[in-house]
């Protein structure tokens, strides 16, 4: 029976296979998703570009010259060892002071950057920097405006009246140019800068002054200083601001006031080094020429000439004889080195070195013999034993010429001990001499030392007092213009071609984003071949497309309808003749049981429209409502027009053996379509003991034999037990699913129904499926109704 269920239309499990263009069209299929994500994203960049305020940018390039290629208090002494770090500026100090702090807080001061005018838009407000309409006179001192917040608006009224306000939402009041205004901070005074300001009459112009310490931060944060490459003393300044020619006059600026601060720097250390230099060389002055009279009271004192051509005479000996030592003691070491190597009387014979260098060349001469008669041994020993005549009589030769040898030494070694004793007596003579040299030598050389230090010391101040003193008048900056500021005409913010790339990039990846986490977490069937995929060993007999209305149970096949859901449930009776013929059930042949897993798969919707399919062909078809737990086709009777029949059901049959089976059967009318049915009846309180009743053989013997087909909606098979109580009067059983509801987990539970023949003939249908998932039908439309949708409805359809 199991092999006769399988079917030409099943397909194998493709689940594990890497399929590209199932992935692809999981995507593609929701293509209205991307269209609407992409055009929101593109009207969100729209938007944050239009209203974002530009920003310009503006650069300039300056080189940073260090003290040596000017002039200044470390061009003199650039030479001295202590001042040899900033012989040349680093580059990293100098980017470090041009923003720092006080420069900035000089360029806002200078350019007055602490009050600003701002045009009222719809949207925005705009900056009048170059064409700042008002002078803003205070009465307090700069130090209290430069250190206070001030905000109100002005509306030019004429050329000599205007309306003010503290506050946006204050009640104007009319004023004239040049009258004293009362703030929070003192009195102002607001004067146009042109007699003509019919350009402004009418708007809104706020005036906004800031504290010049909160200007500090956002001006060092937007200032850029980086060096053109690598180790270049050439540095890029650049700056962004909403308004161009502003950047550009900060940057002009800014390097002004850099350079003024660095020559106001120079001069002070000129003019103090040169003081210092002045001191310095009054104290070199007496301290030398009390140096020049101690020396020469010293030599005339100790009626000293040139002594150190003495002693260095005395050196020269002494060096000499410490040579000379030091060859003999290197000769006296060869000899005890010889003689160690000769060995004692008796020992083995080893050959002796030659050519050491010793002064008795007999000694050499008698080595060498010595080891050509060890040569001549050691070649007769290869071929003859030591009792040899001839090996016995060269032992005895080596014997005499080794004492011969150990004598010569012996007195060479007492010779040249002489010879060493004589020279470190000598050495001893000449160290005692020198060491006699007269103290006064030293003394005289200290003397010497300092009077020539503080000469040369005295020399040298005074050729850095000469360059201190031009220093003062020939001051340069330490940054030279190399191209003055320029700022572009385009802004560099917001970036139109990045924004727009971005929002494509996100308005793509956001709907795939979407989809791929929700495939991902994706654990239920949405069609037939993710049904095959599971399940491989099952007929499907086809799908059922999912309604565009609410409730499934309402829609119904119509008598020559051609609908898609028509459609399908002709396919699904059509595969399950096929089946059918198949397998050659003899018993219960025309019973069709129709169960599910769990409730809400569509059981009753599925048996009510195949009984109704199966009646268009002209047959006598039967519905049972065999789900006397949770009955459902009861609602058939509320659609249709009750030809004949009864309240009586299955329930009521099944507990009253005195109700025969046609007492319980009701024929209806569904638009022409005249169908037979078995309503459930009340739900019992023991539904499973009460179809374990003997009567339910009879009414499947009666109504199979009655009945072209007999169609019995079941009970869930999982959740009770139901449908297996009466599974053996199923010649045929359709194992109902649906897409988007039924998990693939589950589903081992209809394979074990399946490999254990617990239901009938098992074949699956997959209910509900999306027509973007869905089969031939749907995908052609050949037999479907061709309604003409607009473009939004294609849209949304696609999308839902």
């Amino acid at each position: 029976m199991t092999t006769n269920n399988q079917s030409s239309f099943s397909e194998p499990s493709t689940s594990q296979d890497f399929n590209l263009k199932k992935i692809l069209s999981s995507y593609t299929k929701r293509w209205s998703w991307f269209l609407l994500s992409l055009l929101l994203a593109l009207g969100i960049a729209y938007t944050y570009i239009r209203y974002t305020t530009p920003q310009y940018e503006a650069y300039a390039k300056v080189k940073i010259v260090s003290d040596d290629e000017g002039s200044g208090a470390g061009a003199a002494f650039k030479d001295l060892p202590m001042f040899s770090g900033a012989e040349s500026a680093k580059l990293e100090d100098e980017v470090a002071i041009v923003t720092s702090r006080t420069i900035i807080e000089d360029v806002i001061e200078e350019l007055d950057l602490n009050i600003q005018f701002f045009v009222q838009g719809r949207i925005h407000e705009t900056e009048l920097y170059d064409n700042a309409p008002f002078n803003i006179n205070f009465i307090e001192s700069d130090s209290i405006v430069n250190s206070s917040w001030l905000n109100f608006y002005i509306e030019p009224l004429s050329d000599v009246e205007f309306n003010y306000k503290a506050y946006e939402n204050d009640v104007p009041k009319k004023m004239e140019f040049g009258e004293s205004i009362q703030t929070k901070i003192g009195d102002v005074v607001i004067t146009p800068k042109s007699e003509d300001v019919s350009n402004i009459i009418g708007k809104d112009i706020r005036v906004q002054m800031t504290p010049i310490s909160s200007l500090v931060p956002y001006y060092k944060y937007q200032i850029r200083l980086e060096p053109i490459e690598k180790n270049s003393r050439i540095v890029r300044v650049s700056m962004q601001d909403p308004v161009k020619s502003k950047a550009i006059d900060f940057i002009n600026t800014l390097i002004e006031v850099y350079n003024k601060n660095t020559i106001r720097e120079k001069n002070i250390k000129s003019k103090n080094t040169a003081d210092f230099i002045d001191a310095r060389i009054k104290l070199i002055e007496a301290d030398l020429a009390k140096v020049d009279d101690v020396a020469e009271s010293y030599k005339t004192g100790n009626k000293l000439t040139d002594v150190a051509s003495e002693a260095n005479m005395y050196l020269g000996v002494s060096a000499q004889s410490e040579q000379e030592l030091n060859i003999v003691k290197n000769e006296l070491n060869t000899i005890n080195f010889m003689t160690g190597q000769l060995g004692e009387p008796g020992d083995s014979f080893d050959p002796l070195p030659t050519n050491l260098g010793l002064a008795d060349e007999s000694i050499t001469a008698t080595a060498a013999k010595y080891n050509e008669l060890l040569t001549e041994r050691q070649s007769r020993l290869r071929s003859s034993s030591e009792k040899n005549p001839i090996i016995i009589n060269l032992d005895e030769q080596l014997s005499t010429l080794r004492n011969s040898l150990r004598q010569s030494l012996d007195n060479s070694a007492k010779t040249v001990k002489l010879r060493m004793n004589s020279l470190q007596n000598q050495l001893t003579k000449v160290n005692s001499k020198l060491y006699a040299v007269p103290g006064q030598t030293r003394e005289l050389r200290d003397i010497e030392r300092e009077q020539t230090t503080k000469e040369q010391l005295y020399l040298y101040l005074l050729e850095k007092r000469e360059e201190a003193t031009i220093s003062l008048t020939a001051t340069s900056p330490n940054a030279v213009v190399v191209e003055q500021a320029y700022g572009y005409s385009n802004p560099v913010s917001p970036n139109k071609k990045i924004i727009y790339i971005a929002s494509i990039f996100i308005g793509l990846l956001l709907p795939f984003s979407v989809i791929y986490v929700r495939d991902l977490l994706d654990n239920k069937i949405h069609n037939k071949e993710d049904l095959v995929g599971t399940i491989s060993n099952i007929t499907v007999l086809g799908e059922i497309p999912r309604l565009k209305f609410g409730n499934t149970l309402n829609a119904f096949v119509q008598k020559n309808d051609r609908s898609l859901l028509s459609e399908s449930f002709r396919i699904i009776r059509t595969n399950f003749d096929y089946v059918r013929r198949a397998r050659s059930v003899k018993a219960y042949d025309n019973v069709i049981f129709v169960t599910s897993t769990v409730n809400g798969e569509g059981k009753s919707f599925f048996s009510a429209n195949l009984a109704l399919t199966l009646a268009n062909t002209g047959k006598r078809v039967l519905l049972v409502g065999a789900d006397i737990r949770n009955p459902n086709t009861d609602i058939i009777k509320a659609k249709a027009k009750t030809s004949e029949g009864s309240k009586i059901g299955l329930t009521e049959y099944l507990n009253d053996g005195s109700i025969s089976v046609q007492d319980t059967i009701n024929t209806f009318d569904l638009d022409g379509n005249k169908m037979d049915m078995i309503l459930a009846g009340k739900i019992p309180p023991n539904p499973a003991e009460l179809l374990m009743s003997d009567r339910m053989k009879p009414l499947f013997d009666e109504v199979s034999i009655d009945y072209d087909f007999v169609i019995v909606d079941t009970a869930p098979a999982m959740l009770v037990t139901d449908t297996l109580l009466i599974s053996q009067f199923a010649g045929h059983t359709i194992y109902l699913t649906r897409a988007g509801y039924t998990e693939k987990s589950i589903l081992n539970f209809t394979k074990e129904l399946h490999e254990k023949n617990k239901l009938n003939g098992m074949m699956l249908v997959v209910n509900d499926v999306d027509q973007s998932n869905f089969g031939y039908g749907a995908r052609y439309g050949y037999y479907a109704a061709n309604e003409k949708k607009g473009f939004l409805k294609r849209l949304f359809s696609k999308a839902s």
